[in-house]
């Protein structure tokens, strides 16, 4: 062990379950993805985690945020246009020798990103569509289907899935955007929480907004 080390840590490095599967990811500090979740060039954030059996694509996932189990990040899109939607158009060489994938319609997936900010809790089974963007602070709930975006601190749910009310008033909000403890060093979130603990969220902004960093 590091002699100059801060026993009040952990090891930063993200826990990735050995039956997941990623692929051109990048995974911030602390960052755990579960039992059998599968990742595909996907950017997940400091502190996030994803619970067993979760799938994402073409994603970029914010800081400390919840994924649940089975919940899946930028549902697949087939291309119902054609004559016919089967992945024998898009992923021929699954079926057939010379025939490879169509890179046209793997760039009109890749450009339809979702984009999730921080402290963003995704319920079990929500299904997220491609191109869609959920702000800071938004909760979808259980089994929900998200087809448009969801604003910061909206509470959303059913399917497909429509606003259910603001997790705080707009002034909150606002100072919480402002304040962006999703950003603090650790050593500072370390002496924060037992406030985030125990204070009433006004109480909590009152105290930390415009402390010094070295509080």
């Amino acid at each position: 062990m590091d002699e100059n080390a801060d026993l009040r840590f952990t090891d930063p490095e993200p826990r990735i379950h050995p039956t997941a599967e990623l692929k051109s990811c990048r995974l911030g500090r602390y960052a755990a993805i579960g039992e059998r979740v599968i990742l595909r060039e996907v950017t997940v954030g400091d502190f996030s985690y994803f619970e067993r059996h979760a799938e994402a694509i073409y994603t970029s996932i914010g800081k400390f945020c919840s994924i649940a189990a089975n919940a899946r990040i930028n549902a697949l899109e087939h291309p119902i246009e054609r004559v016919t939607a089967h992945k024998l158009t898009y992923r021929p060489n699954e079926y057939f020798r010379y025939l490879g994938v169509d890179k046209e319609f793997r760039a009109r997936r890749q450009a339809k990103r979702v984009t999730i900010g921080h402290d963003v809790w995704i319920g079990h089974g929500a299904v997220i569509m491609p191109g869609i963007s959920i702000g800071n602070g938004a909760v979808v709930g259980a089994n929900a289907v998200v087809t448009r975006d969801v604003a910061a601190y909206q509470v959303v749910a059913g399917v497909p899935a429509s606003g259910l009310r603001m997790r705080f008033a707009p002034d909150i909000v606002e100072r919480l955007q402002a304040m962006a403890w999703w950003d603090w060093p650790v050593e500072r979130l370390f002496e924060a929480i037992p406030d985030m603990q125990t204070l009433a969220i006004e109480k909590f902004l009152d105290r930390w907004e415009g402390k010094p960093p070295s509080a």
